[in-house]
């Protein structure tokens, strides 16, 4: 039984945020914290990535475990409502088929997906930024890129 009024439920879900949630502004501060740059919901792909890196190729989405049924049978976040089965179970499966779909999309374009679920956020934290490091490799701004003529330049004063 919800414990809401209608109005009340409506109020609250209209709140429910697509893009900017708090468990995707952890993982970009995280990957800037490595070094990488990246495009915010980049559109010229299918699923609209949360973290794209078009010049590697490379898409992160960070899933909410609810909405989008974290399969982790361990996760505490993905319960199902106990009211209104009918109405969440489509809803929920959906999301789920439409995340596979929008994966095997971007994977046959040759991108490489990451899948970074809420609860890892707090579960794992530094078994999470290894994910990331491992799925990304070395950040550009810690690559060292010497110049093919720089030898041939001499130190000042020399």
């Amino acid at each position: 039984m919800d414990t809401l009024t209608p109005q009340e439920r409506s109020e609250r879900m209209s709140r429910v945020k697509g893009r900017n949630t708090k468990p995707e502004l952890v993982v970009r501060r995280l990957v800037t914290a490595l070094g990488h740059r990246y495009r915010l919901h980049y559109g010229k792909v299918p699923g609209k990535p949360d973290l794209a890196f078009p010049g590697r190729r490379k898409a992160i989405f960070v899933h909410g475990c609810f909405w989008h049924r974290h399969p982790d049978p361990a996760c505490p976040l993905a319960r199902l409502p106990k009211s209104r089965l009918d109405f969440w179970l489509p809803k929920l499966e959906a999301n789920r088929e439409r995340d596979l779909a929008k994966r095997a999309q971007l994977q046959a374009l040759g991108w490489s997906v990451l899948e970074i679920w809420e609860c890892e956020l707090t579960r794992a934290p530094t078994r999470l930024t290894e994910r990331i490091m491992d799925f990304l490799g070395p950040s550009p701004s810690t690559t060292k890129h010497v110049r093919a003529d720089a030898a041939a330049v001499p130190p000042p004063g020399a």
